[in-house]
């Protein structure tokens, strides 16, 4: 356990956190909403500094990223904790425990640890992931910082809630980022994760100032994402602030945790998401969790040539040279080495 970052003292024992924009304001003895940031006597502590809960090596394209190293693989680690409380959540028996304080549990490490694993496992990024990063910032920051210096590339994978001064503290640290776009009402963002959906569009926005490479995951879920008019609101917001290059991953809802009352979302629902994305003006729109799904290649945008072949996780093929295309010679948007 350490004293946290980016938090300010208030009258009587109180902590005011300044990481993610729950902007929790916390009693002396008591947890943020994430459940891994506790004050004790004044001080905010983060309890997750050194103790990862989750780390894998996975291909890139699990984050997902499919324009940014594809074909490599990603150390990935996460924590317990998150600053959310997504009725939805895939891996909630590693981020909601510690909400309802429960205990805090991992393996002991330090950032050297996690560079030489993933230079020993032949990695050629550091996913920060599972949970959610924000909540374990100064491990994030600490082992970019030494991942760069030992050659490695990092990768945020995130709910976009956190703060702009936590954006810009991790700015010149951060490579690549797949963020979620869980919806487009503040109705969804409220009742389904305890969060808000104004601070993400607007942290989607800065991330794009920052210079990542980024790309979008909206998790379609029947009854509450799956509309025409909201599929369509987000595809149009993706191409008029982040760029019609940036990459949108419709993905698959199956029933978990909370939300077991409805089925698996139908396939012609994400076909829909990927025809209103096109008519956006987006360039790549993967359609995720549908195995075999003929959007999963990566074609050009201007001449149709399959340019990246995938199966599920694994790249099957790739034709680009030097970045293009080689049948038209058009230049496709990404990080290609």
């Amino acid at each position: 356990m350490r004293e946290a970052m980016l938090w300010k003292p208030l009258a009587d024992n109180k902590v005011h956190c300044d990481l993610c924009c729950q902007y929790c304001v916390i009693a002396d003895g008591a947890r943020g909403k994430c459940g891994v940031r506790e004050n004790r006597g004044g001080t905010l502590y983060t309890l997750v500094d050194d103790l990862v809960a989750a780390a894998n090596l996975d291909p890139i394209e699990k984050k997902p990223l499919y324009h940014f190293l594809p074909g490599t693989t990603s150390f990935s680690i996460g924590t317990m904790g998150c600053n959310l409380s997504c009725g939805f959540c895939q891996n909630w028996s590693l981020s909601q425990p510690p909400k309802s304080g429960g205990r805090v549990e991992g393996q002991k490490t330090t950032p050297e640890d996690l560079v030489r694993a993933a230079k020993e496992l032949g990695a050629a990024t550091i996913s920060y992931t599972y949970s959610e990063p924000t909540i374990f910032f100064e491990l994030v920051q600490e082992t970019a910082r030494l991942a760069l210096r030992n050659g490695l590339r990092n990768v945020l994978v995130s709910n976009g809630f956190m703060t702009p001064r936590c954006l810009d503290e991790l700015g010149p640290l951060i490579q690549a980022a797949n963020i979620d776009l869980k919806a487009f009402t503040e109705r969804f963002y409220k009742e389904l994760c305890g969060a808000r959906l104004a601070p993400v569009l607007e942290n989607l926005k800065h991330i794009r100032r920052l210079g990542w490479h980024l790309e979008v995951t909206t998790l379609v879920i029947p009854g509450w994402n799956d509309s025409d008019a909201e599929l369509t609101s987000i595809a149009e917001f993706i191409a008029k602030e982040l760029g019609t290059e940036t990459p949108w991953h419709v993905s698959r809802f199956h029933p978990t945790y909370h939300l077991t009352d409805r089925g698996p979302t139908p396939v012609a629902r994400l076909e829909a998401a990927y025809r209103h994305g096109k008519e956006a003006g987006l360039a790549y729109v993967y359609v995720g969790n549908v195995p075999g799904h003929p959007s999963d290649e990566t074609a050009c945008p201007r001449c149709g040539c399959v340019c990246i072949e995938r199966s599920g996780f694994t790249v099957r093929g790739q034709r680009l040279e030097n970045g293009a295309c080689p049948q038209c010679g058009q230049e496709l948007d990404g990080v290609w080495k």
